[in-house]
């Protein structure tokens, strides 16, 4: 749930702290061959996970074929306006638009005349001089219909070129593909096949490639939309912002769509265990509630499930608690505390709806159940209401202003929300109800650190530190601290403490440490063999950690190895717990592919790019 124990939202900090090296490390990490070129260009090295920000500013449409027609007309530059056939337009424009720039020698008037039709005898005794000639005139009059927007007339008269020319001309095919874009309503199908045409004979035509990626985009198949715009992106060297944008268009769409389709077939499933364990331990231990004197077969499941829980066995508590909801639980105090345990389960598994129904009944059978109404807040939260999870932690306060956790949480909450200060002062409160939760400890000196109470927040560190001990998780998160601050050894020195910690622990160890040392020995030193090999440690230790799976991925990206980057970012979809978490992970799996199909499709300018990349390092 959004408020949480720190152990529990460490994976997407994680994740969030690895993307932000990447993106300010271009130098030293690549995603994959072709993005070689963004370091050059100055471009973000991160590009193709930054889905979110010009994703909504995408230009696109009829729109920017007008503007891309109305600069052509602004060309001063006479002595280049022809180009041989087949030749590629250097222009960098902002949509599809015609190859020809020069204005047609034609009166102020456009010719609405009948377009001359040749016949195969009339064509078949013309030279090939005269039949290039001839071509070119249809041209000419063409681009002064498309200009006069005369789309239907332009398209027979590219049309007659196609037919005349003495030998094809990818520029008439893609010139006719304009027109049929720019048609009300658009015929993207006639679009694609022009755009096929003239890429067969010159694969690397960039505004064919553009405009059949338009056309794909607007028939909803995003996965071809993306190959052509990501390969438009890489032949035009990153400089052309409107197709950088696109792919970040298709890549929300397609990645949003198929989250969807994911979301709405998988059946549902736990989360790994320890993101379970983190979630539950984000709560202090209540007593089981007291049983009657008479049980009732569902009573006696319940306490199964409550049993099975304290013993960190998860898929017997839900199973249990299942169980014990169908069989029927005898009182209300007992109901309730069964529909707040399967709420939660349903929850972790995605549910979000379910979770409220649960908790929101569970809330009705006994209203001052606190947790209950803490963990709705989280479920407002996640479903984007604030408003209504601070009255959630409002009614917990008016039943039991005592209740530690009620600060905590909310305290969480104001934390995403980045109010620190104030979530401080709900830790603070937290921890003055009761010292002995070590969460509350570490939060606040992370909400202090992030207010830029750098000085407090060490101070409460090492006093967190004093009084746990035999905890990992103020070590580990010490160790974040360090490693934000650039001292290295330092924090490899608490992130080897926490890991040690944790392997004496007899129930599955937290392997989150493991990761964090491999991203400080690869941020420190550059090591990425050892990286790898913490990563992979942790991943034999916890084959569901979240963490070393998202790293794994960068690190391949980073040695151009895109296939197994892949593969990582696959198993990552396959982990995702959420939607949201969903997107995110389908967004890096295929703007990888995307690259896979560029390299396959161009692999002399993928070596190209790659001997950039090598000489970076």
């Amino acid at each position: 749930m959004s408020s949480s124990s720190p152990a529990e939202s460490s994976t997407t900090g994680f994740v969030d702290r690895l993307q932000e090296f990447v993106s300010e490390n271009k130098r030293a990490v690549l995603i994959g061959t072709a993005a070689a070129v963004l370091a050059v260009g100055g471009a973000a090295c991160y590009y193709y996970a930054a889905t979110s920000g010009a994703a909504g500013r995408a230009g696109g449409g009829v729109s920017d074929m007008e503007k891309g027609v109305a600069g052509e007309k602004k060309k001063k530059n006479k002595g280049n306006r022809k180009k041989k056939a087949g030749g590629k337009d250097k222009q960098r424009d902002s949509g599809p638009i015609l190859e020809e720039v020069a204005k047609p020698k034609v009166e102020s008037a456009v010719d609405e005349s009948e377009v001359e039709v040749l016949s195969d005898g009339q064509i078949g005794v013309m030279s090939n001089e005269e039949r290039t000639e001839k071509a070119s005139e249809y041209k000419v009059k063409g681009n002064a219909a498309y200009q006069a927007r005369n789309f239907g007339r332009a398209v027979e008269l590219y049309t007659q070129a196609i037919k005349v020319s003495p030998k094809p001309d990818p520029v008439f095919y893609s010139n006719r593909a304009a027109c049929y874009i720019n048609m009300s309503p658009p015929k993207h199908d006639l679009v694609i096949q022009d755009c096929d045409e003239a890429l067969k004979m010159d694969p690397a035509y960039v505004k064919a490639l553009n405009r059949r990626a338009m056309a794909l985009e607007a028939l909803e198949r995003y996965d071809e939309s993306l190959r052509d715009f990501t390969a438009a992106t890489i032949l035009d060297k990153f400089q052309n912002q409107s197709t950088a944008q696109a792919v970040e268009r298709v890549l929300k769409k397609l990645s949003t769509k198929k989250a969807a389709e994911i979301v709405a077939t998988r059946e549902p499933r736990l989360p790994s265990y320890n993101f379970i364990q983190a979630y539950f331990a984000a709560f202090r231990p209540r007593s089981h509630p007291a049983l009657p004197e008479s049980l009732s077969q569902g009573d006696q499941t319940l306490d199964l499930a409550l049993d099975a829980l304290d013993a960190s066995d998860f898929a017997h508590a839900l199973s249990f608690v299942n169980e014990s909801l169908e069989q029927g639980i005898s009182w209300d105090a007992g109901k309730a505390e069964a529909l707040n345990l399967r709420g939660t389960f349903k929850f972790l598994t995605g549910d979000v709806e379910g979770a409220k129904n649960d908790l929101l009944e569970s809330i009705v059978l006994v209203p001052n159940f606190t947790q209950s109404l803490v963990k709705i807040a989280s479920v407002y939260m996640e479903q984007g209401d604030p408003k209504k999870a601070f009255e959630c932690f409002d009614e917990a306060i008016k039943h039991n202003p005592h209740d530690p956790d009620i600060y905590y949480h909310r305290g969480q909450v104001l934390f995403i929300m980045n109010e620190f200060t104030d979530a401080a002062e709900n830790y603070t409160k937290s921890m003055e109800l009761d010292d002995k939760f070590v969460f509350s400890h570490i939060q606040l000196a992370v909400a202090q650190y992030k207010s830029g109470n750098v000085a407090n927040a060490m101070a409460t560190f090492r006093r967190t530190l004093r009084a746990f001990p035999q905890r990992s998780e103020p070590q580990n998160y010490y160790g974040e601290l360090l490693l934000d601050q650039q001292r290295f050894q330092d924090a490899v020195e608490h992130f080897d403490k926490a890991h040690e910690l944790e392997q004496g622990k007899n129930s599955a160890p937290n392997v989150l440490p493991l990761v964090n040392k491999g991203l400080t020995l690869f941020q420190w030193k550059q090591d990425i063999s050892a990286a790898e090999r913490c990563c992979n440690e942790a991943l034999r230790i916890d084959p569901e950690c979240e963490a070393a799976v998202a790293t794994l991925a960068q690190l391949n990206l980073q040695q151009g190895k895109i296939d197994k980057a892949v593969e990582m970012f696959e198993k990552q979809v396959d982990l995702a717990r959420t939607e949201p978490e969903l997107v995110n992970a389908l967004t890096y799996q295929y703007a990888s592919v995307a690259q896979v199909e560029f390299q396959k499709n161009f692999p002399a300018m993928a070596a190209q790019l790659n001997q950039i990349a090598r000489g970076l390092f």
